[in-house]
């Protein structure tokens, strides 16, 4: 069995995380507590500035079960879903969220491309045209052949030259590598403060995390680029499709994204036939 390890701190608890990603037969897993379950049995338990998933689980040798909760799945779902992985990989994972990393999804597709795990097809596709609104986000749906996925910010006070309010991804796993994978989670300069009186984002290395003020991007590392922040909603948007077996077959615009926004509208669609399971 091939696997790696993946090490670090969660974003918001501040605490030691560790997850083993194994290639094995079946699909896609993850295990916690020593309780298992396949993607498509997880639940979303809380989208407060991250994912939060849940599930009752089972040990692997059937003598128990019981629930588990795991945060902060996004981005490693993310990487699976950019790179179409839905066979052939589990995650054992010990900790309360899943590691920041490079505060993007460059890190898990690094980990899951040397597995050697092979991608197949996406399992859900978009049926009919619709429209829907999730309180201030709009989700357009629309048939197509290909998987195309677009996003607009609307951030108040913030030029276009600073934050480039637009980003898409045509399904393409290396064009997800190169460009969607390495954009890094932001916060807002004037939550930060607030962020920090709640103890939240401890211990976060500052070349994972982008602040954004009207003036400009405080970044480390690499240079910032102003598409970045909405590539990284892209990124979080793909990896929360993942929990609903997508990102689907046809053209899905999102229009002031976010996690909460996310899970509703793609429950929604589920359960309107707007996108079906192939």
């Amino acid at each position: 069995m091939i696997e790696a390890v993946v090490e670090g701190v969660g974003l918001h608890s501040g605490q030691p995380a560790r997850v083993i990603v194994r290639a094995r037969p079946g699909p896609v897993t993850l295990r916690v507590g020593g309780l298992e379950a396949r993607i498509d049995e997880l639940t979303v338990g809380s989208t407060a500035r991250a994912t939060t998933v849940e599930a009752r689980g089972r040990a692997r040798d059937g003598a128990r079960a019981g629930p588990f909760r795991v945060g902060t799945v996004e981005h490693a779902f993310a990487a699976l879903a950019g790179l179409g992985i839905y066979e052939g990989l589990g995650m054992d994972v010990e900790g309360p969220e899943l590691p920041l990393l490079d505060g993007g999804a460059s890190a898990w597709c690094a980990v899951i491309d040397g597995l050697g795990v092979m991608a197949s097809a996406p399992r859900t596709r978009v049926a009919r045209r619709e429209v829907l609104t999730i309180g201030p986000s709009r989700y357009e749906f629309c048939t197509g052949e290909g998987v195309r996925l677009e996003v607009r910010l609307e951030l108040a006070g913030f030029d276009e030259r600073v934050v480039a309010p637009e980003a898409h991804w045509d399904g393409d796993a290396s064009d997800f590598r190169a460009r969607i994978a390495p954009a890094r989670t932001f916060a807002l300069g004037r939550d930060v403060d607030e962020l920090a009186a709640r103890g939240l984002a401890r211990h976060v290395d500052p070349t994972s995390v982008v602040v954004l003020t009207p003036d400009g991007a405080l970044s480390a590392g690499r240079p910032f680029e102003p598409d970045e922040p909405a590539r990284h909603k892209l990124l979080d948007l793909v990896g929360d499709l993942y929990l609903y077996g997508g990102p689907p077959v046809g053209h899905v615009r999102a229009v002031r994204p976010g996690h909460a926004a996310n899970a509703l509208a793609m429950r929604r669609a589920r359960d309107e036939g707007i996108v079906v399971s192939d």
